[in-house]
């Protein structure tokens, strides 16, 4: 079982041990996993008390253990439901925000990336001016590095806005799976010899120029 999904956190919220399972049967455990609003309660059932009647040896510290459990597993689900409250509002908040048809109309910038790209560039795009200023706060653009006579020298930026560098990368990277345009732009850069994180960041830049406008 998959202990990251709610359903299998559930089950040992009430049964922690092979001998419980057992006692219960997978009718009744069925039963009680249906009235918990598990998904395929008969299937988890069937597989837990399957389980349990391959183990039938009792470990010393069993019911201290099966207690630890059940605290656990519900201290878990009480956090995913907080977190899932807490992604409800954020969604919330950035839908209400002037730009979010937008940014959210880019492949691979959704919701949780969009509100990140809100939080760390404060939602007005008017203070950075141009595609260039914006990108190179974010760390996806190189920077003149010129000295004397040398000149068109460009390295990447030593101090940007790293938070915002990730929301970037990350959105770029999403949208080479997603979006044919990210693709090719993506796959040309590769044939030309940049290497994949070089690729990346090269589509990230791109993209910043359809998110200056706001």
């Amino acid at each position: 079982m998959d202990l990251t999904n709610t359903d299998p956190l559930t089950l040992i919220t009430g049964y922690q041990t092979p001998a419980a399972v057992r006692r219960i049967g997978v009718k009744r455990l069925e039963t009680w996993l249906r009235n918990c609003h598990v998904v395929r309660p008969d299937r988890l059932a069937e597989t837990a008390v399957q389980a349990a009647e391959r183990q039938h040896t009792s470990l010393p510290g069993e019911k201290l253990a099966a207690t630890l459990v059940h605290t656990l597993a519900k201290e878990v689900m009480s956090l995913n439901q907080q977190v899932a409250e807490l992604d409800k509002a954020i969604e919330a908040r950035v839908r209400d925000h002037r730009t979010f048809e937008v940014i959210t109309s880019m492949p691979g910038l959704g919701v949780i990336l969009g509100a990140e790209f809100l939080a760390a560039t404060g939602g007005d795009m008017t203070a950075f001016g141009t595609a260039d200023r914006l990108a190179g706060f974010g760390g996806v653009a190189p920077v003149p590095r010129d000295s004397g006579k040398l000149s068109g020298n460009l390295r990447r930026p030593q101090r940007y806005n790293r938070r915002l560098q990730r929301v970037f990368y990350t959105s770029a990277l999403f949208s080479i799976r997603h979006c044919d345009e990210s693709r090719r732009f993506y796959d040309r850069k590769r044939a030309e010899g940049k290497r994949h994180t070089q690729a990346v960041l090269a589509l990230a830049r791109r993209r910043v120029n359809v998110l200056i406008p706001l």
